[in-house]
C-alpha cells in the first residue's frame, strides 16, 4: 500500500535537471541485499524468497517487488519519499529510513484513503471528511463542508502513477481484479503486512479496503485474497448507481510522452525485441538508446570499411 509513494518520489526526478531520471523503464536489481541503517542493517525480503534479476520500475510496482522499492527509495532519497508521504496526510511520524520504503508505520484506512486522493484528483490532496452537508428536513443546506485540498504531485507524475497501479489490475498482484469480473477502467495497489490491504479507484470513485485484527495478530492472507476480493464486489455494486457508472479511461495529461521499448534493457526496442511494450515518459525522459541485447551483430572490417 506504501509503496506507490515511493514511486511517485522516484518519478518526481523526471521534473528536475538530472543525467538519470528515475522512469517506469528504468531498471533496478532485485536480487538479496542489506541497506545501511545505523547501527541496524536492514535486510528486507520478496514475498515467497524469489528474485528476479533487472526488472524495469513498471513491473516492480505490478508485482509489488520489495528489493527493488527499497532501492528505488534508496536512490531517490528517503527524505524525499518521506515528504510525498507526509504531503499526502500520512503523518509527521514518518521518518527517512530504509524500511519506510515497505510501510514500517501504521496508517488507518481513512488516512489511506485520503493519501491516494493524490493518485485520484491530479496530483491534489483531499483530506477526509465524514461529514459533507447538513440540511433541514426541507432541504435547506445549513453546513456544507470545505474540502481541505492541497498540491502533492505534478500532473504528470500523477497520472504516470494511475498508469503504474492500471498494470497492477493488467498482470500484476491486482489481477483478481479482473478475473472476478471487474472491467471497468481503473488502477489500484494491494499491500500486506500483518494484515491485508487494497487501494483502488475509478475516475468517479476510491475506496480503501482493510482486513486485520484489532489486537495487530497476523492475518496470515495476502492483501489480493483478503481485501482485494471485498473492494472488487463494492465496486461492482457500486458502478450500478449512477453517481459511479460513467467510470472514464484515465487520459494523459500535456507534457506525457510514448515510445515502444524492450522490457529486458529499458530501451527502445528494436525489431528483433521478442516482448516490446509502450511505455509512458514525462516528455524529455524518453530514452534514446536502442536495447542492446536483441540487435542483430554488427562487424566492422577494418580494411574495406564494410560492415556485415
Amino acid at each position: 500500500m506504501f509503496k506507490p509513494f515511493v514511486y511517485a518520489a522516484a518519478l518526481n526526478t523526471g521534473l528536475v535537471a538530472s543525467s538519470l531520471p528515475t522512469t517506469p523503464a528504468t531498471l533496478v536489481r532485485d536480487e538479496p541485499v542489506t541497506f545501511a541503517n545505523g547501527s541496524a542493517p536492514y535486510t528486507p525480503a520478496n514475498f515467497g524468497h524469489t528474485f528476479s534479476g533487472d526488472v524495469t520500475v513498471r513491473q516492480a510496482l505490478a508485482k509489488s517487488m520489495n528489493i527493488p522499492t527499497v532501492k528505488l527509495a534508496e536512490m531517490t532519497g528517503y527524505r524525499a519519499v518521506a515528504k510525498v508521504a507526509q504531503s499526502a496526510g500520512l503523518g509527521p511520524n514518518i521518518r527517512p529510513t530504509p524500511s519506510i520504503a515497505l510501510g514500517a508505520y501504521e496508517a488507518t484506512p481513512l488516512d489511506m484513503a485520503g493519501a491516494y486522493t493524490i493518485y485520484a484528483n491530479q496530483g491534489m490532496y483531499v483530506k477526509p471528511s465524514l461529514i459533507r452537508d447538513v440540511r433541514t428536513r426541507t432541504g435547506e443546506v445549513i453546513y456544507s463542508r470545505h474540502a481541505e485540498a492541497h498540491s502533492v504531485l505534478d500532473p504528470r507524475v500523477a497520472y504516470l502513477m494511475v498508469n503504474l497501479m492500471e498494470e497492477t489490475l493488467r498482470t500484476g498482484t491486482g489481477a483478481g481484479v479482473r478475473s472476478r469480473g471487474f472491467l471497468a477502467p481503473a488502477a489500484g495497489k494491494t499491500g500486506t503486512s500483518h494484515d491485508g490491504w487494497f487501494a483502488g479507484f475509478t475516475s468517479q470513485l476510491l475506496c480503501v479496503v482493510w482486513v486485520g485484527f484489532d489486537d495487530n495478530r497476523e492475518l496470515d492472507l495476502e492483501g489480493a485474497k483478503s481485501a482485494l476480493p471485498i473492494w472488487t464486489e463494492f465496486m461492482k455494486r457500486a458502478l450500478q448507481l449512477p453517481a459511479y457508472r460513467d467510470a472514464k479511461p484515465f487520459r494523459p495529461p500535456s507534457g506525457i510522452s510514448s515510445a515502444v521499448i524492450d522490457p529486458e534493457s529499458g530501451k527502445l526496442a528494436s525489431p528483433n525485441c521478442p516482448s516490446p511494450r509502450m511505455e509512458f515518459f514525462l516528455s524529455g525522459t524518453e530514452p534514446i538508446e536502442a536495447c542492446p541485447l536483441h540487435n542483430p551483430m554488427i562487424i566492422v572490417n577494418e580494411h574495406s570499411g564494410l560492415t556485415q
